[in-house]
């Protein structure tokens, strides 16, 4: 690598809380990403160890893995290049094969982005508490020193290809060999489960199931020319919703761009909120460890999650436990808890049987599975799992945010609620009426709102009042 005469460089701008993530070209280069893949390898202790390196089908994912690899090996790692890969494919390298890995993708974000997510040996998170700082320090003194040092021995660079067994596991984890016939309409928007929905459900690697699988947008294409690959945004479900409609589908499945995630539509075009997911699987997880003999097993759901989640949990015998939003939060607990299962209210779903860690795809294979082992339609299903009113997440731009929180304490104090501050302000009415959570972002001047109730009527109201409060 070669430095800039006199440039100083600080990467404080991409590297964030749980990963990296900049524009290329600009605050994510080759030469950065090399300094990235040396400082990881010294941070972690890995010389002498293997190390994973993939990509997502973003244009500067191969050159910035071959960046990687090649900081990495001239600090004395063993690199295998896993090539194109979703986020939890990585996640499941790094476990199965107990190795310290990286993937190049900026998710759900626009073209001109990517970025690094990065795991310990095993699938365990890396944030800016458990080591990230240190590799972006490492990295900033490598390039500020315009080299890095040479390990004594330099590591070797290989290629492994892990989607056939990455398929397989999941296969053992959901089988799906004996549900009733489905037509499932998937769309990849580009990004990788294009190339993980063909393997894992389809018949591209391994038997065919009793599914009729319609593609759309399945090209690995990281310019997205279809739509953003971000099915949180509801625009970005519209061609899904009308295409399960047109082929009379049984379900749509939308993964965002590195398929790390799952969004369910049932098959009158209607989406089935991730909260619903989250009881669905929590369902099935829980039957499964018990009849395995675990007496209570615990699942964790964020605090923005329904409360149908917990109540659910609760009546089959499980024990929930509430945390706050964030992977590396989910994770931590779910080691602690040794859950079997958690769920967000972003489409992030946690399995034991995962490493802890999220797929959005095997989430998909046990919504399948639910299906498929009954006679009626996911609408009904669905049903089950959502007896309450969610307004989703609303932003209100403003700069002041607790002011604006304080004048809806101010407002609300009267009333018989009871507030919580595990994560933003929870305020919940003492009869379960209703219940809302305010959250100032922490990269934005927003202040999100998540509110819930018993029906669409009082939903409305407590949401208008509370926006009226916020945008004062």
């Amino acid at each position: 690598m070669t430095s800039e005469q006199n440039k100083t460089f600080d990467l404080s701008a991409s590297f964030k809380a749980y990963d990296v993530r900049g524009i290329v070209g600009e605050s994510i280069t080759a030469e950065i990403v090399e300094a990235v893949g040396a400082a990881f390898v010294d941070a972690l202790g890995l010389g002498g160890e293997t190390v994973l390196v993939g990509g997502d089908m973003r244009p500067s994912s191969p050159e910035f893995t071959q960046a990687f690899a090649s900081g990495a090996a001239q600090r004395g790692a063993n690199v295998q290049l896993l090539d194109l890969i979703s986020t939890d494919e990585l996640y499941y390298a790094c476990g199965a094969l107990n190795a310290a890995g990286a993937t190049f993708t900026a998710s759900h974000n626009p073209a001109e982005y990517n970025g690094i997510k990065m795991s310990k040996a095993g699938a365990q998170p890396i944030s800016s508490e458990t080591g990230l700082k240190e590799v972006q320090a490492l990295a900033e003194q490598y390039l500020n020193q315009g080299s890095i040092p040479a390990a004594e021995t330099r590591g070797q660079i290989s290629v492994r290809d892990v989607l056939k067994d990455y398929s397989e596991y999941l296969r053992k984890l959901v089988d799906l060999s004996g549900s009733r016939p489905l037509k499932i309409v998937v769309d990849a928007g580009n990004g990788m489960a294009g190339l993980t929905t063909p393997a894992v459900l389809g018949d591209k690697l391994l038997p065919a199931l009793p599914f009729e699988i319609i593609p759309l947008y399945f090209e690995l294409d990281g310019s997205f020319p279809n739509h953003p690959a971000n099915p949180l945004e509801p625009e970005n479900l519209r061609d899904l919703q009308a295409a399960v409609v047109k082929h009379g589908a049984d379900i749509g499945l939308a993964f965002d761009g590195d398929a790390d995630r799952c969004f369910v539509i049932d098959e009158k075009g209607e989406p089935v909120s991730p909260s619903a997911i989250t009881g669905m699987v929590a369902r099935r997880e829980i039957a499964r460890a018990q009849a395995a003999g675990e007496a209570t097993p615990v699942i964790i759901h964020n605090l923005l999650t329904s409360k149908a989640v917990p109540e659910l949990v609760a009546k089959d015998g499980g024990r929930a436990v509430r945390t706050r939003v964030g992977h590396s939060f989910i994770k931590a607990v779910m080691a602690e808890e040794g859950a079997v299962f958690g769920g967000e209210h972003s489409a992030h779903f946690y399995f034991r049987d995962f490493w802890n860690a999220d797929t959005g795809m095997l989430a998909a294979m046990h919504v399948l599975a639910a299906l498929g082992e009954q006679d009626g339609p996911l609408s009904e299903l669905g049903r089950q799992y959502e007896p309450y009113v969610s307004s989703g997440e609303i932003n209100s731009e403003i700069e002041d945010k607790a002011g604006a929180i304080e004048r809806v304490r101010a407002d609300f104090e009267g009333d018989d609620i009871e507030i919580d501050h595990m994560d933003g302000s929870t305020f919940s009415a003492k009869d379960g009426s209703w219940w809302f959570n305010l959250r100032p972002s922490n990269t934005e001047p927003f202040l999100r709102l998540n509110a819930e109730a018993k029906d669409q009527a009082t939903m409305a109201s407590v949401r208008d009042r509370v926006l009226g409060l916020v945008r004062a």
